[in-house]
Order: structure tokens, then C-alpha cells, then sequence
């Protein structure tokens, strides 16, 4: 088994990034902002129309500091397909201790990144599917009227990250095998 990171000099960014596959990158860490927004604007006490244990009456609280990691922690994994298109998707940064300027095995990111996409997928899907079920929007307490069309509208670019992220994946995979 090789290791993740190799001490090989580091591989020359030859083939260029389409023009596609970037934008397909900047689409994917894009989706979760809205969620994320709306997510925040929550926790910092917006009425957002849930009139139970989501209710603007519980936020601020100590609801709001998981709601705020909540969509920190979705952007900075949406942050990462970016790797997939830049040079520290390939080189690890100088400044990272131990391991800086070392070269990233096309697995090491690869095999995350399909995992990722394949799980975010099938989530992010499912939860469309099951919307307006009576576990989630379709629930007592949930919001309706103008709340319940902005928050659609902020959870509808969701089912785009997981397809958008196996895109780069394949196309990092594949500029990548070139180069070598």
C-alpha cells in the first residue's frame, strides 16, 4: 500500500482545469449557502415560521451555536471540492506542519470525494423526496405560508452539491492519471 502523500516533487499543473469542470466547483460549494444563510439568520433569531422547539423564542439560545457549526462545518466541506480544482488539491501548502509541500495521492482525494458525493446524493435526495412528508415540512409546527417558501427556496440548491462534487471528482481523477 502506498502512502497518501508521497515526498515526490510536486506534479506540474500541465493540463488546465476546463472551464466546466470549475465552474461545476464553484456551483457545488455555492449550493450550501443559502441553507446555511437561512440556517444562521435563524439562530440569531429570525422568525422563521416553526412555531415549536424551532421557534424564534429559542434563539438565540444554545440552539444557535449548533445551528451556526451546522452550516460552518456543510460550507468548509463544500469549500473542499475547490482542492479538486486548485493547486493544494494536488500540493499541500508549504505551511501545513509536517506534511507541506508534499504531493496529494489522486486517492487520498479521490475516494473521500466519491464517498462524499454518493452520501450527499442519496441524502439530499431523499429529503427532497420527502419534503413535504409529515415528518418533515408536512409537521405541526413547521412553517407555512411565505416561511415555508423561503426556506424551500434556500433547501432547493441542496440535491445540486452531490452530482455537482462526483463531476469535479471524475474530472480531478482524470487530469489527474493524465499528468502522471
Amino acid at each position: 500500500m502506498t502512502d497518501t502523500l508521497t515526498a515526490e516533487p510536486p506534479v506540474a499543473h500541465a493540463l488546465q482545469v476546463p472551464r466546466s469542470v470549475r465552474l461545476s466547483a464553484q456551483a457545488a460549494a455555492l449550493t450550501l449557502v443559502p441553507s446555511g444563510l437561512w440556517r444562521i439568520a435563524m439562530a440569531l433569531g429570525w422568525d422563521s415560521g416553526f412555531t415549536d422547539e424551532l421557534g424564534p423564542e429559542h434563539f438565540p439560545g444554545k440552539g444557535s451555536f449548533y445551528l451556526v457549526g451546522l452550516s460552518l462545518l456543510a460550507e468548509a466541506f463544500g469549500l473542499l471540492t475547490l482542492g479538486l480544482i486548485h493547486r493544494w488539491g494536488e500540493e499541500l501548502p508549504r505551511w501545513v506542519p509536517v506534511l507541506g509541500g508534499r504531493n496529494v495521492s489522486v486517492y487520498a482525494a479521490v475516494v473521500p470525494a466519491s464517498l462524499g458525493a454518493a452520501l450527499v446524493t442519496s441524502v439530499t435526495c431523499a429529503g427532497a423526496f420527502s419534503w413535504n412528508s409529515a415528518e418533515n415540512m408536512g409537521a405541526a409546527g413547521s412553517p407555512d405560508g411565505i416561511h415555508y417558501w423561503v426556506m424551500t427556496a434556500c433547501y432547493a440548491p441542496l440535491p445540486a452539491w452531490g452530482p455537482l462534487l462526483a463531476v469535479v471528482t471524475v474530472a480531478y481523477y482524470r487530469r489527474r492519471r493524465r499528468v502522471r
